[in-house]
């Protein structure tokens, strides 16, 4: 609710000193305060510091309205919305019901608001507040049409008598009820090209066109849109009037480095590590997710123009979190810890996150292609380990020809007899002690183990969810 101690009609306003700005100017004063005090101007945004951030912000300054061009979880419309908090948090309106839009108290656009002004004197105009959440207001573009977004004729308005060309005979769109506000359109090539040419229009008379009859309105209001290379560059999809008038192409990019992916997947999945039954994730287990990610971003077998969003990570993170919570529970286990076992069920939440290159793949199901990128970066998250803290002194422990089974439901005590002494390597070889905790123990052996395979220096043999792995091929 808005502060009672705010204006209540135009009078009051008036004397409170009040002056009216355009939206883009709202935004740029509050930026450049924000700016000058020091406080965090995109909360929750990682590794965009050096490169998008930037590139907003000279966009905010300039006035321009902004095209975000990037694949899928690359935090485009999360972007878009934190733009929201560089508006006032509240905005002063023409309070009346004949009035379709939050109008300009100072300066009405609409006939309804300016007759409003014209019959009753300032200590009568009543004035409302609008939150600044509720001015931020956004689409997505499959499906929307015309009269969604621009507005259309009012059959119920002609049959009571209004004329068609007159303003009172149309029922706004959403882009006109934004007016003093914020619209953002994400997915733009996939919005209809009649469409397309009434966003144009607004962006370049502000004026709104319906059926042939132009009504205009001083617009005021900053246009956001989002797209994907792969589809904003086709030719075709997005008429070139509407390219033109765009101000700002900001460019997004996904993590550039591995531990900036591992803390966005941390920041944003919705799990609690702690309560009846905690679980802790060893950083190489994150480290191993977030590379899983990295190799299917380069992998031939996925189709790289549709790109592994974001959500692949944090989706296979919440995955690896559970599949640990339920062993714990099951086996009675605290804290229960996440190991190489575990990733078997990855494929649940990575499903319908990746598309498989139909020329690169040579038929491979998505779970062969998911197994391979398991590999991949298995391999690499192992290879650096072994160069940083050597690999004989490791390997001793596996090198006495023995069979050895796991699993995602071995209680982590059984794993005690796979190494009845822990060298001193093996405590400098990983973040968390492996010598004081039977799970933590259990995930760096499986992890030792994996990697082992996965540098083709030991055979295995999965079957019902048990794996095993013959070290003797090791010698």
């Amino acid at each position: 609710m808005p502060d009672a101690r705010l204006p209540r009609s135009l009078a009051e306003l008036r004397a409170s000193g009040w002056k009216n700005r355009t939206v883009k100017q709202e935004v740029q004063d509050n930026f450049l305060r924000m700016l000058r005090s020091g406080e965090e101007l995109f909360p929750g945004i990682v590794g965009y510091d050096d490169t998008v951030i930037p590139e907003i912000n000279i966009a905010l300054l300039a006035g321009h309205d902004m095209l975000f061009l990037g694949e899928k979880g690359q935090a485009k419309s999360r972007l878009m919305r934190l733009l929201a908090r560089f508006l006032d948090e509240w905005l002063p309106y023409l309070d009346d019901p004949s009035i379709p839009l939050h109008e300009d108290p100072c300066r009405p656009i609409t006939s309804a608001g300016r007759r409003l002004l014209a019959t009753r004197s300032p200590e009568e105009v009543p004035i409302a507040w609008w939150p600044r959440e509720e001015r931020y207001a956004e689409r997505l573009a499959p499906g929307t049409k015309f009269a969604d977004l621009i507005g259309e004729i009012d059959p119920a308005k002609l049959a009571g008598g209004t004329s068609m060309g007159s303003e009172e005979a149309i029922h706004l769109g959403l882009i006109p009820r934004m007016h003093r506000g914020i619209f953002a359109m994400n997915e733009l090539p996939e919005l209809d090209e009649l469409v397309q040419v009434g966003m144009f229009n607004v962006l370049e008379e502000r004026d709104v066109q319906i059926r042939g009859y132009p009504v205009k309105f001083d617009i005021d209001v900053m246009l956001l849109f989002s797209a994907n290379p792969s589809t904003y560059n086709r030719s075709g999809k997005v008429i070139p009037q509407l390219k033109d008038r765009i101000g700002a192409v900001i460019h997004t990019h996904y993590p550039r480095e591995r531990e900036l992916g591992i803390a966005v997947a941390a920041q944003e999945a919705g799990v609690d590590l702690a309560g009846d039954w905690p679980v802790v994730v060893p950083h190489f287990m994150r480290q191993l997710l977030e590379q899983i990610t990295i190799a299917a971003r380069t992998s031939k077998y996925i189709d790289q123009q549709s790109g592994v969003s974001a959500r692949f990570s944090i989706a296979n993170l919440e995955t690896l979190v559970a599949s640990a919570r339920q062993r714990g529970v099951r086996l009675g286990e605290r804290p229960a810890v996440p190991r190489i076992s575990d990733l078997g069920h990855l494929f649940s939440s990575s499903l319908g996150k990746v598309e498989l290159d139909l020329m690169g793949s040579h038929q491979m199901s998505e779970r062969q292609v998911l197994d391979a990128v398991i590999a991949a970066a298995i391999a690499t998250v192992f290879e650096e380990y072994v160069e940083a803290h050597g690999l004989d002194q490791i390997a001793k422990v596996f090198g006495e020809g023995v069979k050895v089974e796991v699993g995602d439901m071995v209680p982590s005590t059984a794993y005690e007899a796979i190494v009845a002494d822990v060298p001193a390597i093996w405590e400098r070889a990983f973040e968390v002690n492996a010598a004081r905790d039977p799970a933590v123990r259990a995930s760096c052996i499986e992890f030792v183990l994996a990697g082992l395979y996965a540098t083709e220096r030991i055979s295995r043999i999965e079957s019902h969810g048990r794996t095993v792995y013959d070290t003797g091929a090791f010698r």
